[in-house]
């Protein structure tokens, strides 16, 4: 790269070196007209003139080099996916915000391999969050004016697609298990925590199902509540290995698979995850009544999502899979919850 000083006539087509600053004192402006990098354009001339500029320090780019804002849109074009639309280049710099509200999702190994290189910057929200409509859920960036062409190519061979997948509006059947709610001797107050969590997801709640602690009550429970067009089962309580808590056993018996069975991450560590054809089953442990954050806030949006969440993909919550019960709380979906 090389700077070099032209006539503003003859200046057209190139890159400026540095900020052109216009001053008006009948608006009361001062600020940059035209930013470094700028390419300069034929209706530039007469602003340039009016400013005081006959000559211009330009950018000459080597045939190996690209400008920063031509290497932040290579790198956009590489990594906008499904529902995140693509602001800037401003200064190197790109911004991705969702579309809608959805499920966030990447490959965390993918940003990881661009920042290799020190001369790119790519950040995100955490990977398999909720996300809301218009939030930035990415930035990335080229810190130096400009780079070589090696880089860009190095770094978008390693970039994937950044997703924000949309919410269904699901409908929900809550089953409460527990011979205490059956016989009325508790009342369940899970329904109006669940009802609230569903409304972030456009999600609503199909009725209610009471059973007793035995697994065949459990499983009829769970098929009525498909019966009655649930896409979405929960069930409540009876998750754990005491003698009297037989919903896991329910939940095999009327699941063609499943998921998995418990997963690496507190409070909610029993959690179940069975399908009934194309209708998820969950087994959810009696934390989700009186713990505002749980595993299941977790689970939550992929099932709105429409996605599975494998044996494998559960092995990983253990890492930042401690809710620490605070207003600090980093673990994922929590800012949601607190809107």
């Amino acid at each position: 790269m090389r700077v070099e000083t032209y006539r503003v006539e003859d200046s057209v087509g190139m890159q400026l070196a540095h900020d052109l600053t216009m001053i008006d004192p009948k608006r009361g402006y001062k600020g940059a007209r035209f930013k470094k990098g700028h390419v300069v354009t034929r209706e530039d001339i007469p602003v340039l003139l009016s400013m005081g500029r006959e000559h211009l320090q330009v950018l000459i780019l080597e045939e190996y080099e690209v400008h920063e804002d031509d290497a932040a849109l290579a790198m956009a074009d590489r990594v906008a996916g499904e529902g995140v639309r693509v602001e800037g280049p401003e200064e190197g710099r790109c911004s991705l915000r969702a579309l809608w509200d959805g499920l966030l999702l990447f490959d965390a190994g993918s940003v990881e391999r661009i920042n290799q290189d020190p001369d790119w910057i790519f950040s995100t929200l955490e990977e398999g969050r909720m996300v809301r409509e218009g939030q930035v859920v990415a930035a990335f960036r080229i810190r130096p004016l400009v780079v070589s062409r090696e880089q860009v190519d190095r770094a978008l061979s390693a970039a994937s697609p950044i997703r924000v997948l949309p919410f269904r509006p699901l409908k929900v059947g809550l089953v409460t298990t527990g011979s205490e709610f059956k016989k009325g001797l508790v009342e369940d107050a899970f329904r109006s925590k669940l009802e609230r969590k569903l409304g972030q997801f456009g999600g609503s709640l199909v009725g209610q199902w009471f059973a007793s602690d035995q697994m065949e009550e459990i499983a009829q429970s769970v098929m009525d509540a498909v019966t009655a067009g649930s896409q979405l089962v929960i069930c409540t309580g009876g998750m754990s290995v005491d003698v009297d808590d037989r919903t896991p056993g329910a939940i095999r018996s009327v699941c063609h698979r499943i998921s998995f069975q418990g997963v690496p991450s507190l409070p909610g560590s029993m959690l179940m995850l069975g399908w009934r054809g194309q209708v998820p089953v969950v087994g959810a442990p009696a934390c989700v009544v009186h713990d505002e954050r749980t595993t299941l806030d977790r689970l939550l949006p992929f099932l709105f999502a429409g996605l599975d969440v494998p044996e494998g993909q559960v092995r990983s919550w253990g890492v930042g899979g401690l809710c620490c019960r605070c207003d600090v709380c980093l673990f994922p979906n929590c800012s949601f919850a607190r809107g």
